[in-house]
């Protein structure tokens, strides 16, 4: 891959001025030849494995970032989900499992690792509902494992005694986690069509039909493709698109340099490029922003989500012209607590949680990192859930929740998460309940266009 000086110049500008970077490089560890019988040996194994294989992910992320120029903000590491590791252990709880990935993550210095769930879109397990089970705990006694839990898909449907379950569970953490703002919650995510291949947490993990290890890379714009709207304000929305499909173009190229060469120097296979818009707290790393410079007075406003369906096709278009390893989610993530433009946006009363729910229809998440009031019913928090996976489900596309009641708050109060999550006003719910259809259980059916063999 060659680059023209002007092209290297022009991103050493993106990543000094407009919040250009690799948002992260995540190593994949398949641990499905470490359970065992006994969980004691079981965790020994995975402790080995992970120390083995990621041991010089750090290093080489550092090595490359001095040699290159270009900040990667995280190195994480994904790992098959353990229900299906644990299944095999006659374990009563799966703290442990999940304490043994906290001190290989902390060994390591990775910032987070993944992979403390399970898939359940069908049917849960003994060992599924052992995890879940375990969450509250695992997620309090832990600083660095994310949790997820795919509760539906196209293909089966949505599993609503999960999503009932997961309701509940998400109260538990909160709760457990209540003298920090109930931050367990924000290293849970729950899923409809989790990608197996996702480097992006809470959700990521290494699914059982990737191989022993790989190298998946998240690269993140939303400051450049910002600066890319500027340069065509005023102008035709189809013009915009194309400038911001060529910014996605040059950023994608960047992304892949750099997942190929981490690959290379750790001798594990180049998995994919996730090409998501991923916000941060920081001032200009926005998405709301961008689609305020689109012309939206406030995100949320009519017309916001048209904007965003422009935006997240346009990124794709780039970017799968740039890599042949495009994968994981690739879309715009659009996290209430880790984009300051959102929190902005609730706070002044131009977006609430049934608009964000209309938003995720054309963009890859789902309702992220939202804080409630600590007293929503668990009840509620499943049917936020089962509305979000429908819009999945019918429409053959990932989206997720990870919602945070936050014990002893209400509307219109603060919740401080830290870092990279953020912080986020309480935003409020509908009071009117929906406890007697959660509480039927039971499977929503696959959509007919599901029938597809």
């Amino acid at each position: 891959m060659l680059f023209t000086s002007g092209e290297i110049q022009e991103t050493v500008n993106m990543f000094r001025h407009e919040n250009l970077d690799v948002r992260c490089i995540t190593m994949g560890i398949s641990l499905l030849d470490c359970a065992d019988e006994d969980s004691k040996k079981a965790c020994q194994k995975i402790y080995d494995k992970i120390m083995k294989q990621a041991g010089n992910l750090v290093p080489v992320g550092q090595d490359i970032e001095k040699e290159f120029g270009v900040p990667i903000i995280n190195k994480r590491i994904s790992v098959t989900p353990i229900a299906l590791v644990a299944g095999a252990s006659k374990a009563g709880s799966y703290v442990e499992y999940c304490r043994t990935l906290d001190r290989c993550a902390r060994e390591l210095g990775v910032n987070f690792i993944g992979g403390f769930s399970a898939l359940v879109q069908k049917g849960m397990t003994t060992a599924d509902r052992i995890l879940i089970d375990s969450i509250p705990e695992a997620l309090a006694t832990t600083n660095c494992v994310c949790s997820s839990i795919n509760v539906g898909s196209t293909k089966s449907g949505i599993n609503m005694d999960a999503v009932k379950l997961l309701g509940e569970t998400i109260v538990k953490t909160a709760e457990a986690t209540k003298e920090n703002d109930s931050i367990g919650c924000s290293k849970l995510v729950v899923f409809c069509n989790a990608p197996e291949d996702n480097p992006f947490m809470a959700g990521a993990f290494h699914g059982p039909g990737e191989g022993n290890a790989v190298l998946n890379v998240g690269v993140s714009g939303p400051g450049v493709i910002l600066a890319a709207a500027r340069e065509y304000r005023g102008r035709p929305i189809n013009e915009l698109a194309d400038g911001i499909k060529k910014m996605a173009f040059k950023i994608t190229r960047m992304g892949q340099l750099v997942g190929s060469e981490a690959a290379a120097r750790l001798g594990v296979d180049f998995g994919i490029l996730d090409l998501s818009l991923a916000p941060t707290p920081a001032v200009g790393d926005s998405v709301a922003r961008i689609l305020e410079e689109c012309g939206i007075e406030g995100a949320g406003a009519p017309g916001t989500t048209a904007a965003l369906a422009m935006l997240t096709d346009m990124v794709k278009k780039g970017g799968v012209m740039a890599s042949t390893n495009v994968g994981g989610l690739s879309g715009a993530f659009i996290p209430v607590s880790e984009d300051e433009g959102m929190i902005n946006a609730v706070r002044q009363g131009s977006i609430c949680l049934e608009k964000l729910e209309a938003m995720t229809t054309v963009c890859s998440v789902g309702l992220d990192m939202i804080a409630v009031p600590g007293d929503t019913p668990a009840s509620t928090l499943s049917g936020i859930m089962a509305d979000e996976f429908a819009i999945g489900m019918v429409n053959n596309k990932t989206t997720a929740v990870r919602l945070i009641p936050v014990i002893g708050k209400k509307e219109g109060e603060w919740a401080e998460f830290g870092g990279l999550l953020g912080g986020a006003p309480i935003m409020p719910v509908s009071h009117f309940s929906c406890a007697d259809f959660i509480n039927r259980g039971g499977r929503i059916p696959a959509p007919i266009h599901s029938f597809r063999n």
